[in-house]
């Protein structure tokens, strides 16, 4: 049985397309948790390369959870 799809690039290196692909997802205003089951990563590692790359990730067209 293999890793759960959320963390299955966990331990790997970001490469490049993983980036576009995180740029572009925040681009569509997801939010983290669902770009971090697309990327196979968890939400915290997204968030981390997210704020050191500048990304922006909260959803401008939507309002925060628990809102």
């Amino acid at each position: 049985m293999g890793l759960p799809q959320s963390i299955r690039n966990a331990a790997e290196p970001w490469t490049a397309k993983e980036l576009n692909q995180l740029k572009e997802l925040a681009a569509d205003n997801l939010p983290p948790s669902v770009i971090s089951m697309r990327l196979g990563r968890p939400e915290s590692a997204i968030l981390s390369k997210a704020l050191q790359v500048g990304i922006r990730l909260m959803p401008l067209n939507r309002p925060p959870y628990g809102a």
